[in-house]
């Protein structure tokens, strides 16, 4: 390993599991730097991190997108990588994952958990979610991806420079998947072994509020990054309810020309005129996006991003 190479562990009250992730870290790679970003633990974490020899930087917001911030702001390396501190990730794909980023194949490698995984490693409804969450990634973005929310990650730095995280919380590995699609990064994956978490240790994850917060994301950039897409399909189910509501007031009118439902073409009207301009919108956005595009595009080929 020529890089230099740093391994981030985004940590909360994970003094039971920390100094084995740092030690299966500097057995895998043993030329990397190890920084701890300890998220306000109530626990010994950050003490731990220091007597395994790891660097540790607080970060004092709270939530893992903020981490993911700090940590793409505060580091300078030739190759990240991510990972919790959980232990819940088999570590020992991480000199391939690494070299795949030295040798410029990919921009992003992914440990996938969808392949080699315990019975007990996912909550209820977490891997299903999981596929749901990255069929529609998929289809929306153009990618062909098998887990979006994976936090084990290594990342070249022309990635993690031109990229800007606005996440807050565990949708945080939705928004980098997301980006880098949108980005045309090259995204490779790697089946790893995904373990449950060992005695002691316990998840951080709500099964509900996450899962609503990962939806929330896609959502918002589905509108940020396809316009287009995010607001002709609002027109659409507009114009569909002002076909039928105005369905009666026209079918009435061409029966006895005159028309009765007054307040229900004035819902019809409505509706088609909103319709009308939501698409208007996503085809202005959109127009704009590609704009946005080309600039940033031509700044990358000159140097200046």
């Amino acid at each position: 390993m020529n890089s230099r190479c740093v391994v981030m562990i985004p940590c909360y009250n994970e003094e039971v599991t920390i100094e084995k992730v740092i030690h299966d870290a500097r057995a895998f790679l043993p030329g990397a730097e190890i920084c701890i970003f300890d998220n306000n633990s109530t626990d010994r974490t950050a003490q731990m991190a220091e007597r395994a020899g790891a660097a540790v930087i607080r970060e004092k917001r709270k939530g893992k997108g903020f981490v993911v911030q700090t940590m793409f702001s505060r580091i300078e390396a030739d190759v990240y990588v991510m990972v919790d501190g959980d232990d819940t990730y088999d570590l020992r794909s991480l000199p391939e994952m690494v070299a795949a980023i030295e040798r410029d194949q990919a921009d992003m490698v992914v440990g996938s958990r969808l392949v080699n995984y315990d019975e007990k490693s996912f909550r209820p409804l977490h891997s299903f979610g999981n596929r749901l969450v990255a069929s529609l990634i998929n289809r929306f973005f153009g990618g062909n991806l098998t887990d979006i929310m994976s936090g084990f990650r290594v990342m070249s730095r022309e990635f993690v420079k031109s990229i800007t995280i606005t996440a807050t919380g565990f949708e945080v590995e939705t928004e980098l998947t997301i980006k880098a699609l949108k980005l045309h990064a090259v995204i490779d994956e790697m089946a790893i072994c995904y373990r449950a978490r060992p005695h002691g240790s316990f998840s951080k994850l709500s099964t509900f509020r996450d899962g609503i917060l990962v939806i929330r994301t896609i959502f918002m950039i589905c509108k940020d990054y396809k316009p287009f897409l995010f607001f002709s399909g609002i027109a659409l189910c507009l114009f569909i309810l002002s076909l039928a509501s105005g369905s009666v007031v026209i079918s009435e009118f061409l029966e006895t020309r005159y028309i009765r439902h007054v307040p229900l073409a004035i819902l019809a009207s409505g509706l088609m005129i909103l319709s009308m301009i939501f698409f208007i919108t996503g085809v202005i956005l959109d127009c704009t996006n590609r704009r946005f595009d080309e600039l940033y595009n031509f700044m990358r080929m000159k140097g200046l991003k």
